[in-house]
């Protein structure tokens, strides 16, 4: 048989490699489907890394897959050094594949190579002109370097690198000559995400001016500690700094070694998008694969980060690495998407049959994997937190309104971490105006805020299930390893407000939240806010065998939650305030405090056969009206510190209807990935069977904690009962320390509100209230009562 394959051989020159396609497409169209001995898929080995060449490639596939012929480009190892975006196309029903070598050694970048000709500028800054325009970011190999900020960027510092509240003091910053094209970065002041300016100019009272901040759709003025200034050539000051002066496009740098030998090579992001797949609605791009390519250096996209999403606290950036819009049947699979300014992947308005799977994602400015769909598909649209549309003029028709939307995908497998290096309002998975997503097998870590987000309830129908996600909500707060919100058409910024329309018109939140969204077999874990933050207006969920190993559980208003059968370690429900008419239901759980509080004491339709740690915390349910099958004691789970929380025969919790399940089997699931993927900490269990041994010790923010237990110990301290907990030791410049909390001191309150008899009824206090900033303590020191503030973050 005669192959199409003979494409492999080596085609350096594009004529040569033209002429075959052409001879190939003749003889082909000539023949008979009988007398053709062509195989069904066509091979094309690309061997130079010229961008052009793979360009002309992948043009000169066209007529292969117009003919009927699938196309599979394959790219031989190297870098290939874009200097425009690669634009795929295809509109029949052959697929056309672009496929790397093994291992990921095929590399797409969107930077320029340089050989920089370095002079000496000073004794550590080292200078050399480049032919280039737009530098934001310079790499050294496969190191980023750092664009001269203040302060100096700190490894080891939680929050952007390193932050200081007079980084544009105008007191500090006099020495500064033309800091114009300088930016800032800060965090929200609620910190809800994070806000980026260019700084344009000094004001007549001297205070710089500001042009920015759109990047939030829930507009504040910048965080006034949390902040930083970059790209001032007055701050070129520590080693692995650069400062580009475009006015003359001299590159500055303060390299780390005296041997210049090591900076022969700069790679500087020259492109923002790598890959674009576009079709339009009526006639969209369709079946391609991208399998085994490396994405790097794509420029920041902080700056375009400016179109609202429904609602929720978030802005877009519809751009990516490679971005996908009006487009069916696409498959990005086994890539790799590293040292990226912005997005790694954008799927955008009508999408369909869309797989990202087994790819790994780290470090990169902004958001792993975006579905956005567009809000002209959305009945009765508003934009911003209090922007409502009256009831005479809401559309009451279910459903999306057009098919501009994302639907029906995949997304599995993939490793993401170490993203929102820049931007921090992103998500490993963030689904907006999206239906039927599928988020399976994924292990997210070391991300800014939450590691999954869904912005609103349109249109549901997403399962999310065997996720691995762990330290979450890193530099930002208020938030969850899972996050949601659902401000659809229902909502209202007026309370009074949006009880009466959601008495009046009950079943209204299903007009947006068409289908229910399922949450199943995931293990979650955030030590900054809520493990699952089912937060304003989140309807129309089920949500059963979680492992929840920190904070928990919180199901703001909104309709229609389901959870069941999930393990709340050391944390438990948090239902801040409920709807009258909610529907919700909470069975089955095994919780280790009492519920926290609800401000207006709607409970639900059913909060029953759940299993406590403690009569007290039962007690406390029953006696606000829930709970009257519910049990208490030990879980006696198989082995808590391997992360095995099956229960035993005879636990009492299986005496509520908990049936037992498995994490074994989250987070991604290939062996490639399997092997680097990070897995969280697992937990003691500070808060199971606390009646029983009094002389446990605790540690929490650097001090050992114990309860007060003897008459010794009471005389000691000079308390007026056997009572609090008592601080054993405190760790030197310790969060402990540092809010003042000594060796001695006896903690007697939290919050002015919850009575502190034991250790176990302080940590459970914190757990509770962990998201705030601060708690406020009444304690005992050299018997007398004080007033403290526990920084709960620096």
């Amino acid at each position: 048989m005669f192959f199409v394959n003979v494409l492999k051989q080596v085609c350096h020159h594009t004529e040569i490699l033209s002429g075959l396609i052409v001879l190939l497409f003749s003889l082909y169209a000539c023949s008979t489907p009988s007398e053709s001995n062509f195989s069904t898929a066509v091979e094309i080995v690309v061997t130079s890394n010229n961008p052009e060449e793979l360009a002309r490639v992948i043009e000169q596939a066209k007529p292969l897959l117009a003919s009927g012929r699938d196309v599979n480009v394959s790219l031989a190892a190297g870098t290939y050094y874009l200097d425009k975006t690669l634009v795929l196309e295809n509109n029949t029903d052959n697929t056309l594949s672009l496929i790397g070598a093994m291992d990921g050694k095929t590399i797409i970048s969107g930077a320029k190579k340089t050989n920089p000709k370095w002079q000496r500028h000073t004794q550590n800054i080292v200078k050399t002109k480049l032919d280039i325009h737009h530098v934001d970011q310079v790499f050294v190999g496969d190191k980023s370097q750092i664009r001269a900020r203040y302060p100096n960027y700190n490894p080891n510092a939680d929050i952007y690198g390193g932050y200081a509240e007079d980084a544009i003091d105008p007191k500090r910053t006099k020495h500064w000559t033309n800091p114009k094209g300088a930016f800032v970065h800060a965090l929200h002041k609620g910190r809800w995400g994070g806000m980026h300016y260019a700084l344009t100019g000094k004001a007549a009272d001297g205070e710089w001016i500001l042009e920015g901040g759109y990047q939030n759709n829930r507009p504040s003025a910048p965080h006034r500690k949390y902040r930083y200034v970059e790209n001032v050539f007055e701050e070129l000051d520590a080693p692995k700094e650069w400062y580009f002066d475009n006015s003359d496009q001299t590159l500055y740098f303060y390299p780390d070694s005296t041997d210049l030998a090591n900076y022969r090579q700069l790679d500087i992001p020259q492109l923002k998008q790598l890959i674009t797949i576009t079709g339009n609605a009526n006639k969209p791009v369709k079946n391609i694969m991208i399998s085994g390519i490396t994405f790097t250096h794509t420029t920041h996209s902080f700056m375009d980060t400016s179109e609202p999403l429904l609602r929720s606290d978030w802005a877009i950036y519809r751009g990516a690495a490679v971005a996908i819009e009006n487009a069916e049947n696409i498959q990005i699979k086994a890539s790799s998407f590293v040292n990226l300014g912005g997005n790694a992947i954008a799927v955008n308005r009508y999408a369909r049959n869309i797989e990202i799977s087994g790819n790994h994602i780290s470090h990169i400015g902004a958001g792993a994997i975006n579905f956005v769909g567009d809000p002209s598909a959305v009945r009765s649209a508003s934009f911003t937190y209090h922007e409502f549309i009256e009831l005479d003029k809401i559309d009451f028709s279910a459903g999306p309104q057009n098919a501009l939307y994302p639907a029906n995908s995949l997304v599995i497998d993939n490793l993401i971490h170490n993203i929102g290096l820049i931007e921090k309002q992103v998500a490993g998975v963030q689904l907006s105006m999206s239906r039927a997503i599928t988020v399976s097998h994924n292990s997210i870590y070391q991300v800014p805020r939450a590691g999954i987000n869904v912005s609103e309830g349109t249109w549901g129908g997403h399962l999310i299930e065997y996720n691995d996600v762990f330290n979450t909500v890193l530099e930002t707060g208020d938030h969850g390893a899972f996050n949601s919100w659902g401000r659809d058409r229902f909502w209202h910024p007026t309370r009074k407000k949006m009880e009466y329309i959601t008495q009046s018109y009950p079943d209204l939140y299903l007009k947006d939240a068409t289908e229910t969204v399922v949450i199943r077999n995931n293990r979650f874990r955030c030590d900054h806010g809520w493990d699952i933050d089912l937060d304003d207006g989140s309807s129309n969920y089920d949500i059963y065998n979680n492992v929840l190993l920190n904070g928990g559980l919180k199901l703001r208003e909104g309709f229609r939650r389901n959870v069941y059968n999930n393990i709340l370690i050391n944390n438990t429900l948090h239902p801040h305030v409920w709807f009258k008419n909610s529907g919700d239901k909470f069975k089955h759980n095994i919780v280790m405090m009492g519920y926290a509080p609800v401000s207006n004491d709607f409970w639900g339709e059913d909060i029953d056969q759940n299993y406590f740690m403690n009569w007290s915390a039962l007690d406390d349910a029953q006696k606000r009206g829930t709970d009257k099958r519910s049990k208490y004691g030990p879980p006696l789970f198989i082995n808590a510190n391997t992360g095995d929380f099956r229960v035993q025969d005879d636990s009492k919790a299986k005496e509520i209807g908990f049936k037992n399940f498995s994490t074994n089997n989250v987070g991604v699931m290939s062996p490639k990935l399997k092997k680097i993927a990070l897995k969280p900490n697992i937990p003691g269990l500070i808060l199971a069977n606390q009646s029983n041994d009094k002389t446990k010790t605790y540690q929490l923010f650097g001090a050992k904690i114990k309860t007060v237990t003897t008459l010794g110990e009471q005389s000691a301290l000079g308390i007026s009962e056997m009572a609090g907990a008592m601080i054993i030791s405190v760790t030197k410049d310790s969060l402990m320390d540092r809010s003042g909390i000594m060796a001695n001191d006896v903690i007697l309150e939290v919050l002015d509100k919850n009575k502190i008899d034991t250790a176990e009824d302080f940590l459970s206090a914190y757990q509770t209230n962990k998201w705030h900033k601060k708690l406020n303590l009444t304690i005992s020191r050299n018997q007398n009562i004080k007033k403290i503030i526990l920084l709960l973050r620096d």
